[in-house]
């Protein structure tokens, strides 16, 4: 088992159309032999969508992480560095808004706490992108990202090309193999993958 008794970050942000994609892997991880801790963004916890209320996702994340208290508050995260360390945290998936906050060293949510705390502790953090921007204004802040060390990217294309030139979402298939190449400091190959099928 790849992450017998690893402590395993797993945060989920605002990207409510990715959240049915994402939220299984959370499980998967758990299948694999980690103990997943779920970090979650004021807006997972509060926002109802056309995607499905807040309190749906809230009860799909208990269910997949395993755990009945989710990290919901910055209060919460900040343990993660010190007290109780991460081996490796993944983001999935991470908004175009938690990207460049991440880029720029602002820590205002209970995920980026938890990505701040485990890279304080030179551990992985990857990151499962999911922006209508990432080739528009926030090209930038992914690129500085993918340059920073002990930061990590599941692959990742475009969803939609022609009604969305600029968005890139991760494949989120790939989280568990990102991760274990993570764990061991390298990155999962190809990051630039095909997403889109006509």
């Amino acid at each position: 088992m790849p992450f017998q008794n690893k402590k395993i970050g797993f945060g989920v942000t605002g990207s409510h159309c990715t959240l049915e994609e994402a939220i299984p892997y959370m499980k998967e991880l758990r299948d694999k032999g980690a103990n997943v801790y779920p970090f979650i963004t004021p807006t997972v916890l509060k926002t109802d969508t056309k995607f499905g209320a807040a309190e749906k996702w809230l009860k799909q994340i208990q269910e997949a992480s395993g755990k009945t208290e989710v990290i919901d508050s910055i209060v919460k995260a900040e343990p993660f560095g010190p007290k109780t360390p991460l081996d490796a945290m993944i983001i999935a998936p991470i908004t175009g808004n938690s990207i460049s906050r991440f880029a720029n060293a602002i820590t205002d949510s209970p995920v980026l706490m938890g990505a701040k705390a485990t890279l304080r502790n030179s551990k992985p953090v990857v990151l499962a992108i999911s922006t209508n921007d990432a080739l528009g204004l926030n090209g930038p802040n992914i690129m500085k990202l993918m340059n920073s060390k002990n930061i990590f990217f599941v692959p990742f294309g475009q969803d939609n090309p022609v009604k969305k030139p600029t968005s890139l979402v991760a494949r989120m298939e790939d989280i568990s193999a990102t991760l274990e190449e993570a764990v061991s400091g390298r990155q999962y190959q190809p990051v630039i993958v095909e997403k889109f099928k006509d």
